[in-house]
């Protein structure tokens, strides 16, 4: 398995699998809060998505210092986007998220609270 550092074909395959993710966010104090979360790569766009309550710590934290780290690992393969979070609140960005989650994991339950995460890729890594 070769190191990547691009959206390769097989990066690209990792993140269509159903595996759940850990997102990295910066608490006020700097510190790691590390949680797990669904989340969607769109490879064309170099974003990826996620969808959460809007009163979650992640969101807080996002809000403050946009700077994020979803990770997902499948015994020996792994990848981690870095990139810049906005937090969407708005009804057109929730829907589009909660789409494309259902289309990877499952159609998720209702949240009232639910805000969408969109993430603007800037660097990957991984083992493929």
């Amino acid at each position: 398995m070769p190191r990547v550092h691009d959206l390769t074909e097989e990066l690209v395959s990792f993140w269509q699998e159903r595996h759940l993710c850990t997102v990295t966010t910066l608490r006020d104090d700097g510190t790691p809060h590390v949680v797990p979360m669904g989340v969607v790569l769109d490879a064309e766009e170099r974003v990826a998505w996620g969808i959460t309550s809007g009163t979650s710590q992640k969101v807080a934290n996002l809000r403050r210092t946009p700077v994020v780290a979803v990770c997902q690992v499948d015994r020996a393969r792994w990848s981690t986007l870095e990139g810049h979070a906005e937090v969407l609140d708005d009804a057109v960005s929730v829907a589009e998220a909660v789409r494309r989650y259902a289309g990877r994991y499952r159609q998720p339950r209702e949240n009232p609270a639910r805000v969408a995460i969109r993430i603007e890729i800037t660097s990957v890594i991984g083992n493929v």
